[in-house]
């Protein structure tokens, strides 16, 4: 069971937060196995894991609740979960939030995007009226019935409207309730600086491997005042990559003899994804009936 007041202390704490992208259980093992506190279930890597298809709202809500489940099953740490717009209206939401938080997610985070809603760094993206997301953000705080459980709430309008538009939502979304505010697609150092100038809760910055924003380390967004860094597609993309490079190989010359440094091998990944727990319970069940 995931310690959701764990990743309260860790959103307060003075150090900000880093938070690889997961995009399955296998990949939030992994960020866990590497020694970060909290992953983040990526919208964007569910879609393409389990659709092989872009993130541009085809996931239903009960697809990501259950990837959710899965991810929070299979970890120790607190997971953050993307709930796109909560899957319509202020009565789908709050079913939303109800959901994801039988799943054990530490946290759900909403957006102000219209359906069908596209990620946050593609183009196109349109966004519905500020009190529309008010009043999610309001339904979604009085939905959760553990106080643990954090809403994240997200605004896309910077892209189409400017910096002072989604300044302005921040801080509607601020009042509203919510405990963590994401201004997505900011364009510039100084833009992420007026963002936290204006906001007093905790903020989250986004960092897409060539997206709109800059490509900042965690050191420099903590001066930025960031309190949390999310890296949603990362894993993703190097999984890509490695996995483009090994086929390559194979096809070209029969065999990957000369890549398997680039890999893990059999015991070890049995080791990564807990097989010995697993034989360990076996052999204690055995014990038990031959006790008998």
């Amino acid at each position: 069971m995931i310690d959701r007041a764990k990743f309260r202390q860790l959103v307060e704490s003075p150090e900000i937060l880093v938070m690889p992208g997961a995009y399955d259980a296998l990949s939030a093992k992994l960020v866990e196995t590497s020694g970060f506190p909290v992953a983040y279930m990526t919208g964007y890597g569910q879609s393409a894991s389990k659709l092989g298809a872009p993130d541009v709202g085809l996931m239903t809500m009960s697809e990501m609740a259950e990837r959710a489940k899965d991810m929070c099953a299979a970890v120790s740490i607190p997971v953050i979960c993307d709930g796109d717009t909560g899957f319509g209206n202020v009565v789908n939401l709050v079913r939303t939030v109800r959901e994801y938080e039988r799943a054990w997610a530490a946290a759900i985070q909403i957006e102000d995007q219209r359906m069908p809603k596209k990620c946050g760094h593609m183009l196109g993206r349109q966004v519905v009226d500020a009190q529309e997301m008010v009043n999610k953000i309001q339904a979604a705080c009085a939905a959760r019935h553990d106080p643990d459980f954090l809403v994240i709430a997200r605004t896309d309008a910077r892209t189409n409207h400017g910096v002072e538009e989604a300044i302005r939502r921040a801080k509607l979304y601020e009042q509203a309730g919510a405990d963590i505010i994401f201004v997505e697609s900011l364009e510039s150092a100084e833009e992420m600086r007026l963002v936290n100038q204006a906001v007093t809760k905790p903020t989250i910055a986004n960092m897409v491997e060539g997206g709109r924003s800059p490509y900042l380390s965690a050191g420099e967004l903590q001066a930025l005042g960031y309190r949390l860094v999310v890296f949603p597609v990362l894993t993703l993309y190097a999984a890509t990559k490695a996995v483009l490079d090994t086929l390559a190989e194979l096809k070209a010359t029969g065999s990957v003899r000369n890549g398997l440094d680039k890999m893990v091998n059999f015991s070890q990944f049995n080791d990564l994804i807990g097989l010995s727990s697993v034989r360990a319970l076996e052999e204690n069940c055995f014990d038990v009936l031959s006790a008998k």
